[in-house]
C-alpha cells in the first residue's frame, strides 16, 4: 500500500470524524429546543435520550457482522449520509412520532458509523506503524466545537431547528460522499482476512476492563452532552443562548487534551495519563455540582473535557493492541459500551434530577469516573507508552 494512499485515507477518515462531531453537537446542544418543538415533557425526555444509544448499540453489534462481508469502509460510506439526513429529519418534524422516527434512524445509523470509523482508525494505525488514533478523535472534537458554535448561532438568532440544520447538511453531505472515495482499510490483505476470520479470538474476560472504562467515560460524556445545556438553563438560570456554551467549552478542552496528550503518554505512559484524566474529570463534576452561577458551571464542564479527552481514544487503541488479529470485532464490541454509558448516564442523571436534584445527580458520574483509576492498568504495563503496539522507535503516541 503506497504512502500517498495511506495519507489520503487518513485525511478522509479525519474528515469523517470531523463531520460526525459537527452532527452530534448540533443534535445534543439543541435538546432544549427539540424538547420545546415537540412538547416532550421532562419525564419523557430521558426515554427519548435512552432510545438513541440502545439502537446505536444494536447497530454496532450488527456492524461487526456486516464488516466481515463488505468491510468497514463501505459501512462508513453509507452510514454517515444517513446520520446527516436523520439530523435534518429531527429539525423538520412537527409531531412527536416524527421526532421518534428521526431519532430512531439517527441511533441505528450512528452505531454503525462509530464502529466503522474506529475500525478504520485502528487498521490505519497498524499500517502507519505509529499511533494516530488520538488525532482522529481530535478531529471529532474540532467538529464538535464547530457544531456547538453553529447551534449557538441558531439559538442567538432564534432560528428554527430545520433552518439551523439544512445548510449544514447541504454542505456536509456531499463532502462525506466525495471523501468516502479515499477510505482505506489499513491492514494488508492477508492480515485483513485473518482479522475478520479471527473474530472468535476476542475473549470478553480480557476485554471487560476496557469495556468498563469505556462505560464510565461515556456516562461522564453523556452527562455533558445531554444535560449541560439543560443544567445551565434550569439549575443555574442562564439564557437558552448561554446554555449552548458549556458543550462548546467542553469540546475545546477535549480538543486541547487530545492535541497534547500524546506527549504525556510518550513520557509517562498511558496508565498515568488515563488516571490523571479520570481525576481531572471527577474534579470537573464536583465544580459543576457546587456551582452557584452559570460561569462557574461552565468552568466545571471545561475541566471535564480536559480530563475525559484521553480516555476513549486510548481505550480503542488498547483494544486493538490486545487483539491484533481481531481488532474489528474488538472495536465493535467495545463500541457497544460507548452506548451502554449513554444508556445508563442520560436516564440516570434525569431520574436523579427529577427525584432528588440535578446538583446531586452530578455526583454519580463523578464517582464512576474515579473508578477508572483502578482499571487504568488495563492499558498496559507502565513501560508501555505507545497506544497501538505497532510504533517505530521515537514516534509520538497520539492514540
Amino acid at each position: 500500500m503506497t504512502d500517498a494512499r495511506l495519507r489520503r485515507g487518513r485525511g478522509s477518515l479525519a474528515v469523517s470524524f470531523f463531520v460526525q462531531g459537527v452532527t452530534f453537537a448540533l443534535l445534543v446542544t439543541r435538546i432544549p429546543g427539540i424538547q420545546d418543538r415537540y412538547g416532550i415533557s421532562d419525564g419523557l425526555l430521558p426515554v427519548f435520550l435512552a432510545a438513541v444509544p440502545v439502537l446505536a448499540g444494536v447497530s454496532s453489534v450488527l456492524a461487526e457482522k456486516l464488516v466481515v462481508r463488505v468491510g468497514p469502509a463501505t459501512v462508513l460510506r453509507w452510514a454517515q449520509p444517513v446520520v446527516l439526513l436523520a439530523l435534518l429529519g429531527v429539525g423538520a418534524g412537527t409531531q412527536l412520532w416524527m421526532a421518534a422516527v428521526a431519532l430512531g434512524v439517527f441511533g441505528l445509523s450512528v452505531g454503525a458509523l462509530d464502529a466503522s470509523m474506529n475500525m478504520l482508525g485502528v487498521s490505519l494505525q497498524r499500517a502507519y506503524g505509529r499511533s494516530i488514533m488520538l488525532g482522529f478523535h481530535a478531529s471529532y472534537s474540532l467538529g464538535g466545537i464547530a457544531g456547538a458554535s453553529l447551534a449557538w448561532v441558531g439559538a442567538h438568532w432564534h432560528l428554527s431547528l430545520f433552518v439551523s440544520y439544512l445548510p449544514v447538511v447541504a454542505v456536509l453531505l456531499p463532502v462525506t460522499l466525495v471523501g468516502s472515495r479515499w477510505y482505506v482499510n489499513g491492514g494488508p490483505k492477508a492480515a485483513d482476512t485473518e482479522e475478520r476470520a479471527g473474530s472468535q479470538g476476542v475473549v470478553f474476560r480480557l476485554l471487560l476492563p476496557l469495556c468498563l472504562v469505556m462505560t464510565f467515560a461515556y456516562i461522564g460524556d453523556s452527562t455533558v452532552s445531554n444535560w449541560s445545556a439543560k443544567y445551565l438553563q434550569d439549575v443555574l438560570h442562564s439564557s437558552e443562548e448561554l446554555a449552548t456554551v458549556p458543550y462548546n467549552a467542553y469540546m475545546v478542552t477535549t480538543l486541547l487534551g487530545r492535541s497534547v496528550g500524546d506527549f504525556g503518554v510518550r513520557r509517562f505512559g498511558a496508565v498515568l495519563v488515563v488516571r490523571c484524566g479520570a481525576v481531572l474529570a471527577a474534579l470537573g463534576f464536583a465544580v459543576v455540582a457546587v456551582a452557584q452561577g452559570p460561569w462557574v458551571g461552565m468552568a466545571g464542564f471545561t475541566v471535564l473535557g480536559l480530563g475525559l479527552s484521553v480516555i476513549v481514544p486510548q481505550t480503542f487503541a488498547a483494544a486493538g493492541r490486545l487483539f491484533p488479529g481481531a481488532s474489528d470485532a474488538a472495536v465493535a464490541r467495545l463500541n457497544v459500551f460507548n452506548y451502554v454509558g449513554f444508556l445508563v448516564g442520560s436516564p440516570l442523571v434525569g431520574a436523579l434530577g427529577d427525584a432528588w436534584s440535578y446538583r446531586g445527580a452530578m455526583l454519580v458520574p463523578m464517582l464512576l469516573v474515579l473508578v477508572t483509576v483502578v482499571y487504568a492498568t488495563s492499558f498496559g504495563a507502565q513501560k508501555a507508552r505507545y497506544g497501538g503496539g505497532h510504533e517505530r522507535p521515537r514516534t509520538v503516541d497520539v492514540g
